[in-house]
């Protein structure tokens, strides 16, 4: 299959749609503490999604991932674990700040952390980011990248300042931007390691296309074991909190949520859970389906994932009002903010195309 980034800029679009949607679902369900929806959504995101797409699409899935050495797993394993952190307090991210703030600053980040750590790692970050016009762009896209952050979080202070108790708990029941602005900054740098996962294990995809995978879904072997580190994370810590808040009942029905004695509507909080859980997993599916149609501009494709989740993240926070009752001129700022972030990004995909 020959590359075609515009196609591939679709795709990305696609997944970048799917991560501003997920929490989405998550907000309408009733009366399941946080750490029941998580985990219940995150199942079908780190474990039934990958393993079901990946046995349709990609074939003898099952024999591919018992040829894949063992130091490949364990490093898209750990990096899984890791950036199941940032997944982790992305869900707090959200919380905390809303859907456009909070996606706003944790994505700035993982822009960053994302282009930076790899040349650190490998030892080339003079030659790949200062020696060439390439390079220098992308370390400019990245200084844009950080004034965006600071714009959009200003406009997280002043709503907060400006705001009464009832109207924070009104648009984001938990707002708290102190708290959220210092757990986005730890999600977007754990975040990145999603990245890192997928390059280590890029020589998967010789073996899904050896044993007869379409260039589209040879990613997808990959997806099951970076996904399964998340899932180490986010369970262990889920389980955590189920058990000292006496919480495993109200998968049952039984228990209480934040003080609320109603039952909760089973059906339609588990078909919420697994719809946001679901649309969590696709972000990624989209995300390998783009980087492969990009050719050799396939390091663009963290900085279109990230922008198009901003972009859509940025959509969803105003249709959901979390940014109701702000003055014009706070409503102008962190629309200025995004549209720093999106500059940057552009900037940085544009150095990387020069690179390629």
């Amino acid at each position: 299959m020959d590359a075609n980034p515009l196609i591939g800029v679709f795709y990305h679009w696609l997944g970048g749609l799917s991560s501003a949607s997920f929490y989405v679902p998550y907000r309408g369900i009733k009366r399941w503490n946080w750490e029941i929806f998580w985990l219940t959504g995150g199942i079908f995101s780190w474990v039934v999604m990958p393993w079901v797409m990946g046995s349709i699409l990609v074939p003898d899935l099952f024999g591919i991932m018992a040829e894949i050495p063992a130091r490949i797993v364990g490093l898209c394993v750990l990096f899984g674990v890791m950036w199941g952190f940032g997944g982790l307090t992305y869900g707090l991210t959200m919380r905390y700040l809303g859907l456009s703030l909070g996606m706003a600053v944790v994505l700035g980040l993982c822009t960053v952390f994302g282009t930076l750590i790899p040349p650190l790692v490998q030892g080339d970050f003079a030659a790949k980011l200062l020696d060439t016009l390439s390079g220098r762009i992308v370390l400019l896209g990245l200084g844009i990248t950080v004034l965006g952050i600071c714009v959009v979080a200003m406009a997280g202070a002043a709503k907060d300042r400006a705001q009464s108790p009832e109207e924070k708990a009104a648009t984001v029941a938990e707002f708290n931007f102190r708290k959220g602005i210092l757990v986005a900054i730890f999600s977007g740098v754990m975040s990145a390691c999603f990245a890192f996962g997928l390059a280590a294990g890029e020589p998967v995809k010789a073996i899904a296309a050896a044993h007869g995978a379409g260039p589209l879904w040879t990613g997808l072997p990959v997806l099951c074991l970076v996904m399964f580190g998340g899932l180490l994370t986010n369970g262990v810590w889920c389980l955590i909190l189920t058990r000292r808040n006496g919480s495993a009942g109200q998968w049952l029905g039984r228990g209480e949520a934040q003080g609320e004695t109603a039952p909760a509507p089973l059906a339609f909080n588990y078909a919420l859970a697994i719809l946001g859980g679901s649309l969590w997993y696709f972000q990624f599916f989209f995300y390998t389906m783009g980087e492969s149609n990009m050719g050799r501009y396939g390091f663009s494709s963290w900085v279109l994932h990230m922008a198009s989740i901003i972009i859509f993240g940025t959509l969803w926070g105003f249709a959901l009002k979390e940014w109701k009752g702000a003055s014009a001129g706070v409503k102008a700022t962190v629309v200025g903010g995004i549209v720093i972030l999106l500059a940057a990004t552009v900037t940085i995909g544009y150095g990387n195309r020069l690179g390629g």
